[in-house]
């Protein structure tokens, strides 16, 4: 019996889902946890895929790791919590091409690739969807670059240490687009709660109600 599960590695903790999912094999829940935790203590802070193959009549199990989802490699590479939620408008990183390959290396074997430059063309792609800039540019930008041959040198030699004084540029690079990008949406946010209180200023006040009419006096 094959169980499918995704966890944070190195800190899987108990629930309702594992409950019912475990519960008719009849294996202890803590065994299972203690096990998993042990196997991807490698990937802490990572969403990790895993496999557990049971044996329902002697209720023993074996675990088995599979490498973590790109977008998660990518977050703990460039020490980000989420990817953007505006790609086009909000970067939440500045990548070399460097750690593009060094994430490639790590994940080639899983992403069934024809070939290694494929493979980075992959990594890539799913930057554009997080909203990371590789070298100072968007990630669309870089997917043309690798076909015209630009990184060729790199990724052939699967260079995967960025120098450090790019390093450093590329940070300072990022640093002043995040300035921007925070000034432009203190300026949205600010125009949208100006056009509310206008619209609430807008809004006609309540008609004072006429007065009652007397009743007719008795006779």
């Amino acid at each position: 019996m094959i169980i499918k599960l995704l966890v944070d590695g190195g800190s899987m903790k108990p629930g309702p889902a594992l409950s019912q999912k475990l519960g008719p094999v009849g294996i202890p829940i803590n065994l299972v946890i203690t096990k998993i935790n042990d196997v991807t203590k490698d990937f802490n802070g990572l969403k990790v895929p895993v496999e557990l193959n049971v044996d329902a009549a002697t209720r023993e199990f074996d675990v088995k790791v599979f490498s973590p989802p790109v977008s998660e490699l990518l977050k703990k590479e460039l020490g980000i919590e989420k990817g953007s939620g505006a790609q086009k408008k909000i970067k939440v990183a500045n990548a070399s091409i460097e750690q593009i390959i060094s994430l490639a290396k790590t994940k080639s074997q899983s992403l069934l690739s024809k070939d290694f430059k494929s493979a980075v063309k992959t990594i890539v792609g799913t930057c554009v969807s997080l909203g990371i800039l590789i070298e100072n540019k968007p990630a669309a930008e870089i997917e043309k670059e690798i076909d015209e041959g630009k990184y060729d040198k790199e990724i052939n030699a699967m260079k995967t240490e960025t120098p450090a004084d790019k390093k450093k540029e590329l940070e300072e690079y990022f640093s002043k687009i995040k300035k921007e990008q925070d000034k432009i949406l203190q300026q949205e946010q600010a125009a949208k709660e100006s056009a509310e209180a206008a619209k609430a200023a807008e809004t006609p006040a309540t008609a004072v109600a006429k007065p009652a009419e007397k009743a007719p006096a008795k006779k």
